[in-house]
């Protein structure tokens, strides 16, 4: 069973947050003998065109089994953003043969990504030139790497606030940071709000994990 990676901490007393990943390796049948689905959920899953799609798909609910819930207790907003009824957040993601979730009392969003050079063809549509600029002084692994850090750190956080008409070049700004930091701290600036975030991030197998926490 390629359950990755458990992840368990807390960001102040007496609350809780868990980031669990998962690496899909099994068949599409192999997942689908191993989860029981709603009826909304099974017909989503039927609409789907790709089977790397569905086995993502199926691996979040075998998280969601690894973390003690079940897909009858996942609901999701008119937006489309997951929650449950108890009172935890969740935030989910999906990246090539990798998923991963986060839970916790505490607002949280994640993704995860892989580290490519595409990241440097788009960079400009969520990336100011002054912040490229100076990007572009590190060499091609670190420039990638911190790019794929950054598009992270501004997907978990649309996530968190979901607001139609959120610029990620425009309205999110991710502080400079170092990879051994392996944190930083993010702003958003939309229609007269400001919000700060916590962001934490990782490696491994070429992938990048971020997840983010709204202060």
């Amino acid at each position: 069973m390629p359950l990755y990676k458990i992840i368990n901490f807390s960001r102040s007393v007496g609350t809780t947050t868990q980031i669990l990943i998962w690496k899909i390796t099994e068949s599409l049948e192999e997942l689908l003998g191993q989860v029981v689905l709603k009826e909304k959920t099974q017909v989503r899953l039927n609409k789907m065109k790709s089977e790397m799609h569905q086995r993502a798909f199926l691996s979040v609910r075998m998280l969601l089994k690894e973390a003690g819930y079940t897909d009858f207790e996942l609901h999701y907003d008119e937006f489309g953003k997951p929650y449950f009824l108890d009172g935890n957040h969740i935030s989910i993601t999906h990246s090539h043969h990798f998923s991963a979730i986060i839970i916790s009392e505490d607002t949280v969003g994640i993704d995860i990504e892989l580290q490519r050079e595409k990241i440097i063809r788009i960079a400009d549509k969520f990336i100011n030139e002054k912040e490229l600029s100076r990007l572009r002084s590190f060499d091609a692994i670190e420039y990638i790497k911190k790019l794929t850090v950054k598009w992270g750190a501004k997907e978990a956080i649309f996530k968190i606030r979901n607001e139609k008409g959120i610029s990620f070049k425009d309205h999110i700004q991710v502080n400079a940071f170092e990879l051994n930091d392996k944190k930083t701290i993010a702003k958003l600036h939309f229609e007269g709000i400001v919000k700060e975030f916590n962001i934490i991030f990782e490696e491994f197998e070429n992938f990048t994990l971020v997840y983010a926490f709204e202060k």
